[in-house]
């Protein structure tokens, strides 16, 4: 899914994590748990940039969580 030019994302071999999602935009990259919505790690993005993509998958989460248990099931 691409939202404002960020691209979210799933890796395929991380079913056992908790839900989350990854984000990439520009060589950057960020990954935010789904339940609740927290940054988990990031590369290169701003404080700013960070609390406004936290803003978008917390918009979101409810689509992200729904591809989550689609893709890995449960």
């Amino acid at each position: 899914m691409r939202v404002r030019g960020y691209r979210f994302f799933f890796y395929s071999n991380e079913g056992s994590e908790p839900p989350h999602v990854h984000v990439e935009h520009s060589g950057m990259t960020a990954k935010f748990w789904l339940a609740p919505v927290s940054s988990a790690s990031r590369s290169r993005f701003s404080d700013d940039e960070l609390r406004s993509l936290q803003r978008l998958v917390n918009r979101h989460r409810h689509r992200f969580e729904e591809a989550w248990h689609e893709h890995f099931g449960g």
